[in-house]
């Protein structure tokens, strides 16, 4: 097996199981259970997309792809913070409310 076919083969063979993880994280997006794990999901999904791009960019041979993954990589890391943040204020305001409740019941 030459070179280029093996590169044919292996780029092949990455297309295929991103795909099946394209479609578990599809999956998992969907059923949840709760939000932290549909905000890992689409993390994770960011992640396969960007796996998508440098495939199709070696196969191509067109490097600018690579840019555009690198991109991706950082406005998928900056929304997953902002997420994360938003899960973190929305639980903080959640103990509070908890804990005046619990202040109330003492009085």
């Amino acid at each position: 097996m030459s070179g280029p076919e093996f590169l044919h083969l292996a780029t092949t063979i990455s297309l295929g199981l991103l795909t099946v993880s394209l479609l578990l994280t599809m999956y998992r997006i969907v059923v949840g259970p709760s939000l932290p794990d549909r905000i890992l999901a689409l993390d994770m999904l960011v992640a396969v997309v960007i796996g998508y791009i440098v495939v199709i960019a070696i196969r191509t041979g067109f490097m600018l792809y690579l840019d555009i993954a690198i991109a991706l990589g950082l406005v998928g890391f900056l929304s997953t913070v902002a997420f994360a943040r938003f899960i973190y204020q929305r639980w903080e305001i959640s103990r509070s409310a908890q804990e005046e409740s619990r202040e109330e019941a003492r009085e």
